[in-house]
């Protein structure tokens, strides 16, 4: 499976940014696909999943009302529409794919739930 993230880049605060990732090789239509991000000097963590049978979606607590994630099936492509940016924002964000079914009482946030990672695309927020 690879996956392709675009659309990082320098904004403002405040800014927004929408971020892509591609799928190709293999379809996670048993489970979902999600993003995670890496900002300098921190561990890798959880930002929003989305679940491709249903499109039940959950958040990281520090994105919730800001960030929304979505999919396009027959393209197996996921978005991050990320608005009113902050300077903790910054990070290298990862999408990761799930082959193994997303059971809907067991939400993946964990970064061992998922069987593929894109490379990373940078996200800066600053003045």
């Amino acid at each position: 499976v690879q996956l392709v993230e675009s659309g990082g880049g320098l904004v403002q605060p405040g800014g927004s940014l929408r971020l892509t990732c591609e799928a190709s090789g293999r379809t996670f239509s048993s489970g979902g696909m999600a993003w995670f991000r890496q900002g300098p000097g921190k561990e890798r963590e959880f930002v929003a999943t989305i679940r491709w049978n249903g499109g039940n979606t959950a958040y990281a607590d520090s994105v919730k009302g800001r960030f929304t994630i979505s999919k396009d099936g027959p393209k197996n492509t996921i978005y991050l529409q990320m608005n009113a940016l902050k300077p903790e924002d910054t990070a290298v964000y990862y999408c990761a794919g799930k082959i193994r079914r997303w059971i809907l009482t067991n939400v993946p946030t964990a970064e061992n739930d998922y069987d593929g990672w894109g490379q990373g695309t940078q996200v800066t927020v600053s003045s």
